[in-house]
């Protein structure tokens, strides 16, 4: 079991109902976020990984970590050979805790969900962990996506399974459908903090931009 704190700037987070509700959450989580997560065992850092290196080569760049946070897979991303890695995050506060790790190249506050700022086909690779769940970004963030990654790159996410069931798997089907993506993995359904309460499980993706 995580902390008290921490399960309360969870739940937080689900409950939130605007953007500017959800970055302030953040903002104040921003302090402890790394050692809570930490704490409740959080996989999907480590699951988007490894997802990345087998699908996208070493060295491929620019990449986005898209729902950034405090930059947990982006000091990750360093190490395994991705030189040049932008971050995005709704939250100052993360943003200010990520850009201090001093692995990104460029730091950019956005809310996904709505169009971003990026030109088509910008971005080598797309990361995005944690951000398609309960109080965050639901499937109207999954197009910019995939708009601003180029043909030919990838873009690896999770997908918790209230927001699969409720319109991401449809979207998802339907695109492939019309060629503009490639299903490249999927995982099967796993718990994202083991050391929480939520009993809903997420599943990661790795999709190729056609």
């Amino acid at each position: 079991m995580t902390d008290v704190k921490h399960s309360g700037s969870l739940n937080a987070t689900y409950a939130a109902k605007r953007p500017d509700e959800v970055a302030a959450v953040y903002d104040i989580w921003a302090e402890t976020y790394d050692a809570d997560m930490s704490a409740a065992g959080y996989r999907h850092p480590t699951i988007c990984l490894a997802l990345l290196a087998r699908h996208l080569p070493r060295g491929a760049e620019p990449l986005l970590d898209a729902g950034a946070g405090t930059g947990l897979i982006g000091e990750w991303l360093a190490i395994t050979g991705y030189p040049r890695v932008e971050a995005l995050d709704i939250s100052q506060g993360m943003l200010d805790k990520a850009g201090a790790k001093g692995v990104y190249t460029a730091l950019h506050r956005l809310a996904m969900g709505d169009t971003l700022p990026f030109a088509d086909a910008a971005y080598a690779g797309i990361i995005s962990a944690g951000v398609f769940t309960s109080g965050h970004v639901g499937v109207e963030g999954l197009d910019e996506l995939i708009r601003i990654c180029r043909p030919g790159g990838v873009i690896v996410l999770t997908v918790k399974n209230t927001l699969w069931d409720a319109g991401f798997a449809e979207r998802i089907a339907e695109m492939e459908a019309c060629g503009a993506i490639s299903r490249l993995e999927e995982t099967r359904p796993y718990a994202s903090m083991p050391g929480e309460t939520d009993p809903v499980p997420s599943r990661g993706l790795v999709l190729r931009v056609n």
